[in-house]
């Protein structure tokens, strides 16, 4: 596994308002994935860097952001926001990943590796408080309108399975979870993962 990251390249640029959080971050990743390019935002060589992922905080996240780099994945490192900041961020913007600043560096590249693919991350620690608080999908009636087979789907993408593993797990084809999560996605108006955990989340902590 270690391996993989090691050999696993791409650019990431890091966004944060805080000079102190982006060096720190740069000199640990930029040790431990070098051949990886780890750029600081504001930097001589960023000014045309295209970067496949972003970290970044909240403060930081705008959509002039997003629309100079349309085809980043974005990374949110939680500072310590409270649950509806991180809901409404999720909501708002094309974010594909919440960290904790408690992530130790395996986690954190394996979130970047993660996310470089496609998937939604969000961290262990995040995703219980939100269970432990919420008691998410421990009441149906609140989940209007969805389905047995798609309230446990809905379950998995919170705690961020991939559709084959939960295509493993529910014991069905990963096209059958595809048709699924399409109907979903159409029954919460959302159109990501990122989006349709921060709903569906949000919808238990009213």
């Amino acid at each position: 596994m270690k391996e993989l990251y090691k050999t696993t390249t791409m650019n990431i640029l890091l966004i944060f308002n805080s000079c102190l959080i982006s060096e720190a971050l740069h000199d640990i990743l930029s040790k431990s994935m070098d051949e990886s390019q780890i750029l600081i935002s504001g930097s001589k060589d960023s000014v045309n860097f295209k970067p496949d992922i972003i970290i970044a905080d909240i403060s930081s996240i705008n959509h002039e952001m997003l629309t100079r780099h349309p085809k980043a994945k974005i990374l949110l490192l939680d500072t310590g926001l409270k649950h509806p900041d991180i809901m409404a961020t999720l909501l708002s913007y094309r974010i594909h990943g919440v960290l904790s600043l408690n992530t130790d560096m395996h986690l954190l590249k394996k979130a970047i590796k993660v996310v470089s693919e496609g998937e939604i991350w969000i961290d262990n620690k995040t995703i219980k408080e939100f269970l432990h608080n919420a008691g998410l999908m421990s009441k149906p009636d609140r989940i209007a309108g969805l389905t047995e087979k798609e309230k446990s789907i809905v379950t998995h993408v919170c705690r961020g399975y991939k559709n084959k593993d939960i295509a493993s797990s529910l014991s069905m084809s990963e096209q059958t979870v595809k048709v699924h999560l399409n109907r979903i996605f159409r029954k919460f108006n959302v159109t990501s993962r990122s989006q349709l955990v921060a709903l569906t989340l949000n919808n238990h902590l009213q």
